[in-house]
């Protein structure tokens, strides 16, 4: 049987993705294919688990757009599923005068993409977050917390029942333009289509390739690293506490994060991983670091960054500094409050010019 659309790539983006074709192809056939034998197991399983607001992204920018779109059409589904979610809000507060600037940028952002905000005094801070220290702060009510790997459950029963093909154990390894479509195959494995969506996370660029395709950025593996606060110390984080971001760096910063499962989760940061799946210090794929390390448009990144870089490896292998980072937000956590969680990977687009 020859599918309308292959999707390939089994997280929240494919399934995401399929349940937005179906809805507008309702006669599509289509096919979902995941190398893993579980769907959601990459960067999909491997996150805050934060709901966005909306407030990072400049406005009128499709990022913005999309992200508060996004986070609405979450949250109905989550509720017509009835899957766990809190609307526990988000702070993000200011530290130093020089984040000041910052703050208030974030803040008429937030009010141009028609995101609800409050900016905050230190007093007003405490009635959110009451071991949280900033000058200013900002509140975004509607950041909310949901576990992934329960959505993406849900989005695969739903997709089943609409009659779309999900395959797991499904690497594809080849890819062939026929004259109708194109050819994917791999070990057990031949599917026919007349379209390709490419929704393949840390491997992205890769299956670009394998299409024929010439993508102008690199995926660029950052492992995010977290720590937990030990349950009796849990009682310091009520929602989510972020920092003012580094315009300089292409992250959001360590941050306090409260999940659905009770726990509170600190992180992550950002370092290269040794590998596309590298969860680990130790794992290390000689490939893929090699490509990696061949390509200018991650020399030209680690020159930009080299100092901001340098100190998250630090971080990375030094709990106190961790906890020193974590102070700026809450000054009452100590390095003895940590005890180390677990670890996701970000698949960064690097372009050429770094």
């Amino acid at each position: 049987m020859t599918h309308d659309i292959a999707i390939v790539g089994g997280g929240i983006v494919g399934l995401a993705t399929a349940l937005a074709l179906r809805e507008r192809l309702p006669g599509a056939r289509l096919v979902i294919l995941e190398k893993e034998p579980r769907l959601g197991s990459h960067q999909t399983g491997h996150n805050s688990g934060v709901i966005h607001s909306g407030i990072y992204y400049k406005p009128g920018s499709h990022k913005a757009k999309l992200c508060v779109e996004g986070k609405n059409l979450l949250y109905q589904f989550v509720e017509k599923h009835g899957i766990r979610v809190e609307r526990c809000g988000k702070v993000i507060v200011a530290t130093s005068e020089a984040e000041l600037p910052r703050l208030i940028t974030l803040y008429e952002r937030g009010i141009a993409n028609g995101v609800p905000v409050e900016l905050l005094e230190p007093a007003r801070l405490r009635d959110f977050e009451p071991h949280a220290k900033a000058l200013r702060a900002i509140h975004s009510p509607s950041t909310g917390i949901v576990d992934y790997g329960e959505v993406v459950d849900a989005m695969a029963r739903e997709l089943r029942a609409a009659g779309v093909a999900i395959e797991t154990d499904a690497r594809v390894t080849a890819i062939t333009r026929t004259g109708d479509g194109l050819e994917l195959a791999g070990r057990r494995l031949a599917v026919r289509a007349r379209r390709l969506v490419n929704c393949a996370g840390l491997y992205s660029d890769h299956v670009a390739r394998l299409a024929g395709a010439r993508p102008d950025v690199r995926i660029v593996p950052f492992r995010g690293e977290y720590y937990m606060l030990r349950p009796d110390r849990r009682a310091l984080v009520r929602g989510l506490i972020y920092p003012v971001p580094d315009p300089e760096f292409p992250f959001l910063g360590v941050h306090l994060t409260r999940t659905v499962h009770g726990d509170v989760e600190a992180g992550p940061n950002a370092v290269l991983a040794f590998a596309r799946e590298g969860y680990r210090l130790g794992r290390v794929s000689p490939r893929e670091l090699a490509g990696t390390l061949a390509y200018r448009g991650f020399w030209r990144m680690a020159r930009r960054y080299w100092r901001t870089g340098t100190y998250e490896m630090y971080r990375s292998l030094s709990r106190a500094a961790f906890a020193r980072a974590l102070q700026r937000l809450v000054p009452e956590l100590t390095s003895a409050d940590l005890t180390r969680g677990g670890a996701g990977v970000r698949a960064q687009a690097v372009s050429p010019d770094g």
